[in-house]
């Protein structure tokens, strides 16, 4: 088994994915938190490596950067590598005034000005959901770890850079660029996703973290997510 992104076998890569962005955070977590990680996918320098976190077979799986890329991992996990549940663990740029760097956030929906929906799947769709019942369990751990998290609404945009104002993302927590994809495929394809998310840098108080933070300074996410798949 392997696709034109993916060299790994079939048997290389867990039913459960947690999906950075960054091939460094995919490395730094495998690193920091697996046991007997190997490195399953280095194609392109997108890393993906498979170990366990507490006994639970798990494969950690960059997915790039913007709707594209992550349509691409996404797709071809779930639909050629019958991965169940993908979990991204992203950054976001804060959008109101309550959020802090390094405050987590998880994801109920993803607005987006994307034509990403009528591309894919021939829908004129602009919002896609997580998993109601992944998201439930994330919740849940989030309580046992006593980690406070905000659950709430972002907006996945094609642009980083913007020449333009979009009215939608007043209403929203903040602003990332995969989200929709993820949710979107998942739905599709009658798999799982949701999306946690840490504040790198707020668009409200112009603060921001640097690279070497938002690489291996996003701890209490990473540990969220790995303890979600367990719970």
């Amino acid at each position: 088994m392997a696709t034109p992104h993916i060299e790994s076998k079939k048997e290389d890569i867990a039913k459960i994915v947690l999906m950075p962005g960054d091939p460094l955070r995919a490395k730094y977590i495998a690193e920091h938190f697996l046991e007997n990680a190997t490195l399953v996918n280095h194609v392109r320098n997108v890393f993906a490596y498979t170990g366990e976190y507490k006994g639970i077979r798990v494969t950690i799986f960059a997915s790039g950067m913007g709707i594209p890329s992550m349509a691409i991992y996404a797709y071809e996990l779930y639909h050629f590598y019958d991965v169940e549940k993908i979990i991204r663990i992203g950054s976001t740029g804060a959008l109101v005034d309550s959020l802090n760097l390094y405050d987590v956030i998880l994801v109920e929906n993803s607005y987006t000005d994307s034509n990403f929906a009528k591309n894919f799947s021939d829908e004129e769709i602009k919002v896609a959901s997580a998993s109601s019942s992944l998201n439930e369990k994330i919740m849940s751990t989030s309580v046992k770890l006593n980690q406070k998290i905000t659950k709430g609404d972002i907006f996945c945009s094609e642009c980083f850079y913007h020449m333009n104002t979009n009215e939608e993302k007043k209403t929203c927590l903040g602003v990332e660029m995969e989200s929709f994809a993820l949710f979107h495929i998942a739905k599709c394809l009658n798999k799982e996703a949701a999306t946690i998310l840490t504040v790198s840098d707020s668009l409200v108080k112009n603060v921001q973290t640097t690279s070497d933070e938002r690489e291996k300074s996003f701890t209490s996410m990473m540990e969220l997510a790995l303890e979600s798949i367990i719970s």
